[in-house]
């Protein structure tokens, strides 16, 4: 059996916690696709794990794999482990060895051309950790994978094919000379990058962690282990049905999780789709926001005066909405239901996570972008294109506030304890959306979120 756990909003959704409190039935959680840009926060009895490669379930001693659909930063992956080790935790991942690699000079080029695109007002606002170019070259045929690293042969063929035209990008389209780049991690240095990676492969194959990710997993799930399949980002970051241009390399959305681990299709369909919500919205970068409450920019430099930018710091600061991985600051707003439609129909969704409800407490309303307007006609989901989106004018409801209470307690005595208007609240996305509500987060902990159904 499988569980898939998609974001159905901009990410930051806190899907992490969501796959670390129903992965205690799960044997193996698996990532289906991006990279060391997805953090995830975990915490396990008052200790604090921030991850951004290894699957969440490793906290819970489950046996993670990164499918064909990632890719890879070996330095990240050995670094989080390492480093979980040291905390007394021994974290079991598999790498999947059609999963590709990134390497440090898709990290260099990520910057050089996110700087060219804000020119343009293009930036996606990228992590900088070579995502994109990583995905560019898979899709090019030029990408080096996992299991290339197993081959030193193979290698060492591999990096003379590339590095000589990454040499060549940066010099012919954008003017630099790659030995003029201050460069610590040597990412045009073929004879470097050779010794570095080949140790990589070393290590891989010493412990045991590569895997043919589809073989692997269908076998398991014939042996009666259950399976979770978790996305990073979410639904609107997708490349496909995601606002383009301001958008993540891969898919986020369900129907990847078969193509990036190897599942048929049908075996991930017969399972359970859980879409993770925020209970407001959020995200970091650039791109139209309809429901945006007042104006970041003037937030972060502590300028903002308005009734929105007062709501908006009160969300951000109570949500701890700043960046797992850049540390950014995140632009927040009220939740958008046409952007849960979007994403309900194109997940499939049979369930719901809503997490964050405590971060609303306090205010006197609470709104919802219900609806949209576009050119003179109510829109319940979201356009086709960016351009569009951005024409959109958000028509709200209204919902009275709640108030602060002892959410641990809430989360003890369970559903029918939460605030009467926060129920309202949660009813009214449920009915809209027609699916299920299986689990609210009322604080960081574990504990702390309300299990209504379990998909296991």
């Amino acid at each position: 059996m499988t569980v898939t756990i998609v974001g159905a909003q901009l990410g930051d959704e806190g899907k992490g916690g969501v796959v670390d409190v129903f992965s205690d039935a799960a044997d193996i959680i698996v990532r289906y696709q991006g990279g060391d840009n997805a953090g995830h926060t975990v915490v396990e009895d008052d200790e604090e794990y921030k991850l951004s490669l290894v699957p969440s379930g490793a906290i819970r001693g489950k046996i993670g794999v990164l499918g064909n659909g990632c890719v890879v930063n070996p330095r990240t992956l050995f670094t989080e482990i390492d480093k979980l080790q040291d905390r007394g935790l021994s974290p079991d991942v598999r790498v999947a060895r059609r999963a590709h690699v990134i390497l440090p000079y898709h990290r260099v080029i990520d910057g050089i051309e996110e700087d060219t695109k804000e020119d343009d007002d293009l930036a996606a606002g990228t992590t900088g950790r070579g995502i994109g170019p990583t995905y560019e070259d898979k899709a090019g045929r030029r990408g080096i994978r996992i299991g290339d690293l197993l081959d030193p042969e193979v290698l060492r063929a591999r990096l003379e094919y590339v590095v000589p035209q990454k040499r060549e990008l940066l010099s012919s389209v954008y003017g630099v000379d790659p030995d003029e780049i201050e460069d610590p991690e040597n990412a045009f240095d073929i004879d470097a990058l050779y010794e570095e990676y080949k140790s990589y492969g070393e290590r891989l194959k010493e412990e045991g962690m590569t895997v043919n990710s589809g073989a692997f997993l269908t076998q398991a799930i014939e042996d009666g282990n259950k399976v979770m399949l978790e996305g990073a980002q979410g639904t609107s970051l997708d490349i496909d049905h995601g606002v383009y241009p301001y958008v993540t390399s891969s898919n986020p959305s369900a129907g990847a999780a078969s193509v990036g681990t190897g599942l048929g299709v049908t075996t991930v369909g017969q399972g359970e789709v859980i879409g993770v919500i925020k209970a407001y919205l959020s995200r970091v970068g650039t791109g139209p926001l309809p429901t945006e409450l007042g104006d970041i920019d003037e937030q972060t430099a502590g300028s903002g005066t308005t009734a929105e930018d007062e709501i908006a710091s009160y969300i951000r600061d109570r949500g701890g909405e700043y960046g797992t991985v850049t540390g950014r600051p995140r632009r927040v707003g009220w939740i958008d239901m046409p952007m849960l439609r979007h994403a309900t129909r194109t997940n499939g969704f049979t369930g719901i996570a809503v997490n964050h409800i405590d971060v609303l407490a306090g205010l006197e309303t609470v709104k919802v972008g219900h609806s949209y307007t576009l050119d003179g006609e109510e829109q319940l989901t979201m356009p086709t294109t960016t351009e569009e989106w951005g024409q959109c004018e958000p028509n709200y409801r209204e919902f009275d506030g709640w108030d602060d209470v002892d959410w641990k307690q809430v989360s003890e005595q369970g559903y029918e304890a939460l605030p009467e208007n926060a129920q309202e609240y949660l009813d009214y996305i449920s009915s809209e959306l027609s699916v299920p509500v299986y689990a609210v987060g009322v604080g960081a902990e574990r504990d702390e979120t309300i299990i209504r159904k379990h998909p296991f």
